[in-house]
């Protein structure tokens, strides 16, 4: 999720402001409040927030050969449509997007919506491939599903894992990304500041990391992916009202045979308690640096979120230097996306107006 450092900063700080702002272009009685800073987006005026349950389901998913991977993904939109690529976090996946997609695929969009590494229908070509986590490899992964497809150019949203992602591209690869919706903001990991303390607080919050960092942990984990991330979702997400239909049928997709593997790497890498692949240290060592961000940008905070930094998007504002506004989504939580379907599709539609 968020990085370490950002969030100790945050601890103590009071909740943004609630300015009203409207979400123009989309309708329906379930968009989530929205304050805004000032900004090059559109005029928002608040409606209450409402809990979605993010029912419904995509068509057949389609899978193709990128990279080191075999990709599953949905799609939806107009094959020729310009294309928007949204990314999930953990414990999530896909049907984070299942309402959003649509609504973008309405205004033309041709939408793609994949499973990270470890996740649902995406799997490893070969069996002897390291099952690496690190933030740059998983980057790689949706560059070479860009490849695949042979889309030149998106627009980029995400979330936790999807956002960092997302971030990443838009950082190092900005020729591919034309904007970029990002929850939470600043996302892109600096494993030595990862390596300070931070107060208890704040220590406590990232309780399942450490837990993660254990044998047991992992064996843990292992046993009890599902319910693990049951009490993930409610935790971070503390208004969502989700059923369990809608958790079952994301769960599905951590039934993938390298989730666990690939969810211990990625937190105990962020932590130097594991190796990445060496093939890839220029990238993290750029990485590292923390590098500007420079496409239009929207970044999103949900208001209930434990891992939103306070102070409406100031603590990682000076790391956007293009065209940018920032919202935050009062009554919302962790999985935006799934939280505020309506807000995060508008989300899109305005930044790429930027």
């Amino acid at each position: 999720m968020i990085d370490r450092r950002t969030f100790g900063k945050a601890i103590g700080v009071g909740a943004a402001g609630t300015a009203a702002a409207s979400l123009t272009g989309l309708s329906g009685p379930s968009s989530a409040a929205a304050s805004s800073s000032s900004g090059p987006g559109a005029d928002r005026a608040a409606t209450a927030p409402a809990s979605h349950t993010g029912g419904g389901s995509f068509p057949a998913l389609k899978r193709v050969k990128a990279g080191e991977l075999t990709i599953g993904y949905a799609e939806a939109g107009p094959a020729h449509g310009p294309a928007v690529i949204l990314l999930h976090g953990w414990p999530y996946d896909i049907h984070s997007y299942v309402e959003v997609a649509p609504l973008l695929a309405a205004r033309g969009y041709r939408v793609i919506v994949p499973h990270l590494r470890g996740h649902g229908t995406t799997g490893f070509l070969s069996p002897k491939t390291f099952r690496n986590a690190q933030q740059s490899v998983i980057a790689l992964d949706i560059i070479a599903l860009l490849n695949a497809l042979k889309i030149e150019k998106a627009v980029f949203g995400g979330f936790d894992w999807g956002s960092r992602t997302a971030d990443i591209i838009a950082a190092l690869w900005p020729e591919r990304c034309k904007a970029l919706v990002s929850v939470t903001g600043y996302l892109i990991t600096n494993r030595e500041k990862n390596k300070l303390p931070l107060p208890p607080s704040a220590e406590w919050a990232w309780w399942y990391q450490y837990y993660f960092a254990t044998e047991r942990g992992a064996l843990g984990f292992e046993e009890y992916r599902h319910d693990f991330a049951k009490l993930i979702w409610r935790n971070v997400s503390p208004t969502w009202n989700f059923d369990d239909a809608t958790f079952d049928r994301t769960a599905a997709a951590f039934d993938n045979p390298d989730h666990v593997p690939i969810v211990v790497h990625n937190y105990r890498w962020r932590l130097g308690l594991a190796k990445g692949d060496p093939r890839y240290d220029r990238l993290e060592a750029r990485l590292a640096a923390a590098p500007d961000i420079a496409v239009p940008t929207i970044t999103l905070d949900g208001e209930l979120d434990p891992f939103t930094p306070a102070g409406d998007g100031a603590a990682y504002r000076d790391k956007f230097t293009g065209p940018y506004d920032h919202r935050t989504l009062d009554g919302i939580g962790h999985n935006v996306p799934q939280e505020a379907p309506e807000a995060f599709a508008q989300a899109v539609l305005d930044v790429d107006r930027f």
